[in-house]
């Protein structure tokens, strides 16, 4: 089958590559000419793992390709999948549309025959009547139907959640956008990965839904944490007691600075701003929000009393920047109001992230040094701390570590340490919750 994607972000991309590895054509388009230019040279624009390798091969086998030319690239297509970014707008904490809509107004005027027109995007409820509206306003042939099919991938496994998926959640109200889809997903099949049929409007609605659900566990449970802290309990023994129960789950009950990434903050206030529209209260994840937002910024000030109530001319050691490991991905992340309100304190600080360096700097305060590997952000620091749990700082050597810093303050914001084994090797240890 041949698909278009309109789009090559984060959505876009893995999507597309992963369409051509069951063995579709893809072709991706991209207003980007630089990014296309990346693309077509093997340059990935994000760091997610795999990719690259994904992109090359199926490169290689003719069946993706990237290009600017919106129109050309229809011939033959069967389906298009809009793929572009809905950032939180601002002022409200909508969703911006503007992106999606521009791309099915010009795909519309591209069009010489009818296809299926995919939202792979997070929109909000009724988004696929407006497209269908600016098809026809625009002159898109007859035929053309539209559809929703939300993606459910976590940024540093997208791939596999991709090709393994728990869920493929299609919203058509017509049964020629249920077939192409059903025929696009069939690789899928072997896995028997269910595919739930819904209308397009609850389609919309249960990926904020699920989103929404997902950052509600953690504000939860980093409430809980705040509550372990002041009775003398262990939020991760807590986060075990109540995960354990089916009905619960394990996931996204680990207590730390506050969620952040692509997702999570924006559909969250999407969604509150949907609800508003209709008249209708959100209470739980309004609340949610606030949370999350309280909890960020409350870490710069755990920081300060840990160095005895004064950041002020104290050197601090930051490893971890982007929102969660394995992706380069700064959006919203607990780092960013960390590292300046640190700094607005009189701190200096000494930072540090794997992939994510050149990504942060943007959102950053100036004076910082950005070290070349943790071992130089540690050095000659009166404290440091874990914000974001990437595997090389999970097994660090924490008598090497106290050698080579002025304190021993180890403030752990992931838990990723054992507070027996941070205490042998000399360090006040202060994880979350515990």
């Amino acid at each position: 089958m041949k698909i278009v994607v309109i789009g090559t972000g984060y959505v876009g991309l893995v999507s597309g590559a992963c369409f051509a590895d069951f063995g579709h054509h893809v072709t991706c388009v991209d207003k980007d000419p630089k990014k296309i230019e990346m693309l077509e040279a093997g340059q990935m624009p994000i760091w997610e793992p795999g990719l690259d390798s994904l992109v090359e091969s199926n490169v290689k086998k003719g069946r993706l390709h990237f290009t600017t030319e919106l129109a050309p690239s229809l011939a033959g297509a069967e389906a298009v999948f809009i793929a572009v970014g809905t950032p939180s707008r601002r002022g409200d904490g909508h969703a911006d549309l503007s992106y999606v809509f521009a791309a099915v107004k010009e795909l519309a005027g591209a069009l010489d025959h009818p296809v299926v027109v995919v939202t792979k995007s997070t929109v909000p409820v009724g988004t696929g009547d407006e497209i269908s509206k600016i098809l026809k306003e625009n002159g898109a042939p007859e035929g053309c139907t539209v559809a929703s099919n939300p993606e459910f991938l976590r940024e540093g496994a997208a791939i596999a959640d991709f090709k393994h998926p728990d869920r493929i959640l299609i919203g058509a109200n017509d049964e020629k956008a249920r077939e192409v889809l059903r025929e696009i997903y069939r690789p899928l099949f072997l896995n028997r990965a269910p595919m739930l049929f819904t209308s397009r409007r609850t389609a919309e609605l249960t990926k904020y839904a699920a989103n929404a659900f997902l950052a509600t566990k953690i504000s939860f449970i980093n409430e809980m944490a705040d509550l372990c802290e002041a009775v003398g309990a262990d939020v991760q023994d807590v986060a075990r007691g109540i995960g354990l129960d089916n009905r619960i789950g394990p996931k996204f009950l680990h207590a730390g600075p506050g969620y952040g990434g692509s997702c999570f903050p924006k559909d969250t206030l999407a969604l509150l701003r949907t609800a508003e529209e209709a008249g209708v209260k959100n209470q739980i994840v309004s609340a949610v929000v606030k949370v999350n937002d309280d909890r960020k910024n409350a870490m710069a000030d755990r920081v300060e009393q840990a160095l005895g109530g004064s950041a002020d001319g104290k050197t601090v050691a930051v490893l971890g920047l982007t929102f969660k490991p394995n992706t380069d991905d700064m959006r919203d992340a607990p780092s960013i109001p960390l590292v300046n309100m640190l700094a607005n304190k009189g701190a200096k600080l000494r930072v540090f992230d794997p992939v994510g360096m050149e990504m942060a700097k943007p959102h950053m305060p100036e004076g910082l040094h950005w070290a070349r590997d943790e071992h130089d952000a540690i050095a000659g620091a009166d404290a440091l701390v874990i914000v974001t749990e990437w595997d090389e700082f999970r097994a660090l050597d924490l008598d090497a570590v106290a050698q080579a810093m002025n304190g021993k303050l180890l403030i752990d914001l992931r838990n990723i340490y054992s507070r027996a084994e941070a205490e042998r090797a000399g360090f006040d240890y202060l994880p979350i919750g515990r």
